[in-house]
C-alpha cells in the first residue's frame, strides 16, 4: 500500500498544503537528560570522558546530601545553582550546572 504526499500533508490557514510536522502539535518531545546539554559540549569542559563522570558524580552527590541535610537544618552543603526542573535528578542538575561553566574543577581533587 502506498500513501502519497497528500496523506502526510496539512493544509495552512491560507489554503496552501503544508508538509506534516508532529512537532508543531506536540507530537514529539524533546529529550532531555544526557542529551541536554549535548555530550559534544559537555566534553569540552574537562579532559576526558570518565574526568566529566567523575565531576558530575561529585557535584551530584554534593547536591543529594544537600537536599537531604534540609530537613537537619544543617546547611553545609551548596545547592543547586541552576533552577531544577520538576522531579530532576541530582545528575542532570549538576550537568546543567558543568554545561553554564557554574563549577570550577581541579582535577585530582
Amino acid at each position: 500500500m502506498s500513501t502519497s504526499k497528500a496523506d502526510s500533508a496539512t493544509l495552512s490557514p491560507s489554503g496552501e498544503t503544508d508538509e506534516f510536522d508532529p512537532a508543531l502539535i506536540g507530537g514529539y518531545d524533546t529529550p532531555l537528560g544526557i542529551t541536554n546539554p549535548p555530550i559534544d559540549e559537555l566534553l569540552q569542559r574537562a579532559s576526558s570522558k570518565y574526568a566529566l563522570v567523575i565531576y558530575a558524580a561529585k557535584r551530584a552527590r554534593q547536591i543529594n546530601d544537600y537536599y537531604n541535610q534540609l530537613g537537619e537544618g544543617i546547611l553545609e552543603y551548596v545547592g543547586p545553582l541552576v533552577e531544577p526542573g520538576l522531579q530532576e535528578k541530582p545528575l542532570s542538575i549538576a550537568l546543567r550546572e558543568i554545561h553554564g561553566d557554574l563549577l570550577e574543577y581541579t582535577e585530582g581533587e
